[in-house]
């Protein structure tokens, strides 16, 4: 899926959650950790490019297709061997929940708290596994354990991503109607 929708849905998730918790999660850090796996497996490479597109190193026509990187052909720059493997880290359930045990232990011990705002990368990598199929970034998983990998859909396709804005936008609109249901309720009172 595409880097703004994981954020918006690890947002309209969050913001659902804190209707439900008395002592709200931070909406930005959940975001943030929504964005995390793409930022992390495609920053560098998106700066990479850039640059080199600004210096003069190299033009628009020579920029690869999207099928020229993914899988990683051997004969490709090394910097997409390395966002292919960053790409592996990033969308892992291994990595995530090894890194989630980490952080909540050490923010355990130190502010008596779970770091529950990571899990926008959660739903990052849930969301990916059907939304990606084989031709584009299939979602490693289970990785380093396994190379097991599903073969989705397209998130690019154009009657997904109006579905899937479509309901962004009406999930948007249902917790908004909801908090001024819930607060005219209490205005009543």
């Amino acid at each position: 899926m595409d880097i703004f929708s994981h954020g918006l849905w690890a947002g309209a998730a969050y913001k659902a959650i804190n209707k439900k918790i008395k002592r709200p999660l931070s909406m930005r850090l959940a975001i943030f950790w929504g964005l995390f796996p793409d930022l992390f497996a495609f920053g560098l490479s998106f700066v990479w490019l850039f640059f080199n597109l600004i210096f003069g190193e190299l033009s628009f026509s020579d920029l690869p297709r999207p099928t020229g990187v993914e899988p990683a052909p051997t004969d490709t720059l090394p910097i997409f061997r390395l966002t292919s493997l960053l790409y592996s880290f990033s969308h892992s359930l291994i990595v995530f929940l090894f890194v989630f045990g980490v952080a909540a232990f050490l923010l355990r011990l130190k502010l008596r708290r779970t770091p529950w705002e990571l899990g926008g990368w959660l739903i990052h990598i849930l969301i990916d596994i059907p939304t990606h199929s084989y031709k584009f970034y299939p979602t490693p998983f289970l990785w380093p354990l396994s190379d097991l990998k599903f073969d989705g859909f397209s998130w690019g396709t154009p009657w997904f991503l109006i579905i899937n804005y479509l309901a962004i936008i009406i999930v948007y609109w249902f917790l908004r109607k909801r908090r001024r249901i819930l607060d005219e309720k209490v205005g009543a009172r």
